[in-house]
């Protein structure tokens, strides 16, 4: 392949930006192009060889601007390599596990999409920082957000680890972008 990588992601407090250029700066490491981009921000794929698409997982689905550039982007999706990461549990286990289900029905949702790789990850939690109407979720003595202080449980080692399996499962190489 060469072109370039394009990820976008969607994001609502951060974090998942966060991830997304780590994961670029990863590629940029091994000598792939890499444009990190807000998924609403991105209008055409032309020129990018492979995409890798980021969202939180909020009450078991990618947010809808994530959901949005998928139904634009179509097309071109259905043709490029692709992979797809998704932040949400706050913690390991059978949480990550639930979140890993949740991320494969989300995309099943997406028949005509077949990423080379999928990964969930932990996510970071700061309750200070919440905006209507998630701060109002988080004072429901029934939500799991309830009493939780603030946590950032991103595994850097997995992302990375994540970031390095990209080359191979997207068909990339250090000439890609050059």
């Amino acid at each position: 392949m060469s072109a370039s990588v394009l990820i976008a992601y969607a994001t609502r407090y951060g974090s998942t930006g966060e991830v997304a250029e780590a994961i670029g700066e990863a590629l940029r490491a091994r000598g792939i192009a890499v444009t990190v981009r807000r998924a609403r921000e991105v209008t055409s794929l032309e020129g990018y060889g492979a995409v890798v698409l980021g969202s939180p997982l909020y009450i078991g689905s990618l947010l809808g601007e994530a959901s949005k550039f998928l139904e634009q982007q179509r097309d071109t999706l259905a043709r490029v390599p692709m992979a797809v990461f998704a932040l949400g549990p706050l913690t390991t286990g059978k949480d990550l596990e639930d979140a890993r289900m949740q991320l494969d029905g989300t995309l099943a949702k997406f028949p005509w999409l077949t990423p080379a790789t999928t990964a969930v990850f932990v996510g970071k939690y700061n309750p200070a920082g919440l905006r209507f109407p998630d701060s109002m979720l988080a004072k429901f003595p029934a939500s799991p957000l309830h009493g939780l202080g603030a946590q950032d449980g991103r595994d850097w080692d997995a992302i990375h680890a994540w970031a390095e399996s990209l080359p191979e499962a997207l068909h990339l190489d250090a000439a890609d972008g050059k």
